[in-house]
């Protein structure tokens, strides 16, 4: 099967390694794609364990989970990266009314103890 983050790699060597727990993401756009996989996947738990711990507060497995499972993900665009703290991207899917969106994103990312954890996003129209 061909990676959900659009990498144009199979998802075995793509993103299942970071999904699995075999490797971490070696840099935030790696992270930022994982990601995106695991809402298309869903992986509630991944998206929880790869948000940095400090705001883990903000959210919760359960509801991480379920926005991956009501949505049909279906394209990741990054559209640049400023810095090697943070990725604009575009995630592309239809909601759970059959309606296609587009979440657009700057993310901010914080590396910590040699991993990249996801810290917050800006929303850009």
């Amino acid at each position: 099967m061909n990676c959900p983050c659009c990498s144009g790699k199979s998802y075995d060597e793509c993103c299942k390694p970071y999904h699995h727990g075999e490797k971490h993401a070696p840099t935030a756009e790696a992270l930022m794609r994982s990601r995106f996989s695991a809402f298309a996947i869903p992986n509630g738990e991944y998206l929880m364990d790869t948000t940095f711990p400090a705001k883990r507060k903000l959210h919760n497995k359960e509801d991480l989970q379920e926005w991956g499972e009501i949505n049909e993900w279906t394209k990741l665009e990054i559209i640049r990266k400023p810095n090697s703290n943070q990725v604009e991207f575009k995630a592309f899917y239809t909601d759970d009314n059959g309606k296609p969106q587009i979440h657009h994103e700057l993310s901010d990312f914080k590396q910590k103890n040699d991993r990249w954890y996801y810290v917050k996003g800006k929303f850009l129209s």
